[in-house]
C-alpha cells in the first residue's frame, strides 16, 4: 500500500480550490446573466441634448396620465443615478443585446 506524502495532500488541496473557485465564477456568470438591465422612468418629451431624459417618479410610467397612457416612459441601460438619464435606450431589448447594465457601453446619467 502506498504511503501518503505531503505532496498528494497538497495536491489534493489545490484541486479542490480550483473547483470550487471555478463553481464561483460559474455562479456569478448565470447570475449576470439572467439580471434586467437597469430602469428608469423618464418623460420622453423632456429630452435634453447635455443632460439626456428628465427622470420622473416610476409611477408616472405605471399609471394612466390623462390621455389615458402613462406619462412616462421606461428608458433601460442608462446607469448611474441622479434627476436625468442618458446613453440609454426605450428599448429593453436592444439594451439587453448590448451587455445591459454594467456592461461598459454607453454613459452613465446625472
Amino acid at each position: 500500500m502506498a504511503r501518503k506524502t505531503d505532496s498528494d495532500t497538497v495536491r489534493r488541496l489545490r484541486s479542490s480550490a480550483v473547483i470550487l473557485g471555478g463553481m464561483g465564477v460559474l455562479a456569478a456568470a448565470l447570475t449576470s446573466c439572467g439580471s434586467e438591465p437597469d430602469k428608469r422612468c423618464v418623460d420622453p418629451k423632456s429630452h435634453d441634448k447635455a443632460q439626456g431624459y428628465r427622470v420622473i417618479s416610476p409611477s408616472q410610467c405605471e399609471g394612466k396620465g390623462t390621455s389615458g397612457h402613462p406619462a412616462g416612459q421606461w428608458y433601460y441601460g442608462s446607469g448611474g443615478s441622479g434627476r436625468y438619464a442618458k446613453g440609454g435606450s426605450f428599448s429593453k431589448s436592444a439594451v439587453v443585446e448590448r451587455g445591459g447594465f454594467g456592461s461598459g457601453h454607453g454613459s452613465s446619467g446625472g
